[in-house]
């Protein structure tokens, strides 16, 4: 996701400037992308020290690729806090097929990885678009893990930094 990502942080061509507009709506949907993956984190424990097994709780049951959607909504929304609209559409196809390639080699790693388990999810479960939950589960955000969740996906707020810096060079320019 880096080329466009850089390109949102220098390109200033094309920028619409609706500030009291941009901003409220590119940060309320940066934090719903982060909290997309906090809430798939409590549930996934990627890249804590826990036992990994197949998920399927959580934002699991809706769709099987969260952190992934979690991502397009944050670079949906920092390209709007970029000022770049008209950059919306190129973004978002972007990201559906540098993930579509992404998740289709994911899946041979987790049916290689889990077998028969990851077909019958694959089956329930929609790949992008959420769907109503089939069966007993839990939905809501595993307590026990919600802290480290949290500081796991910090880094996440680094990603405003460039926008943030775009904004001042552009105030101090005027």
């Amino acid at each position: 996701m880096a080329p466009l990502y850089l390109l949102l942080a220098c390109l200033f061509v094309g920028e619409t400037e609706w500030d009291a507009l941009i901003w409220p709506v590119g940060l309320v949907f940066f934090f719903l992308g982060v909290a997309i993956r906090v809430w798939a984190q409590t549930h996934l424990h990627y890249r804590l020290r826990v036992r990994k097994s197949l998920t399927t709780t959580g934002p699991y049951m809706l769709v099987r690729n969260p952190i992934y959607i979690a991502n397009t909504t944050m670079l949906l929304a920092l390209t709007v806090l970029s000022e770049l609209l008209w950059l919306l559409p190129v973004m978002f196809v972007w990201c559906v097929l540098v993930y579509s390639f992404v998740i289709r080699r994911e899946e041979r790693h987790l049916l290689e990885k889990y077998g028969e388990p990851y077909r019958e999810f694959m089956a329930r479960v929609p790949r992008w678009v959420p769907r109503r939950p089939r069966g007993a589960g839990y939905l809501g955000v595993v307590r026990q893990f919600l802290r480290v969740s949290l500081l796991a996906e910090t880094h996440c707020l680094l990603l405003l930094l460039p926008m943030i810096g775009k904004e001042c060079l552009w105030d101090l320019g005027k």
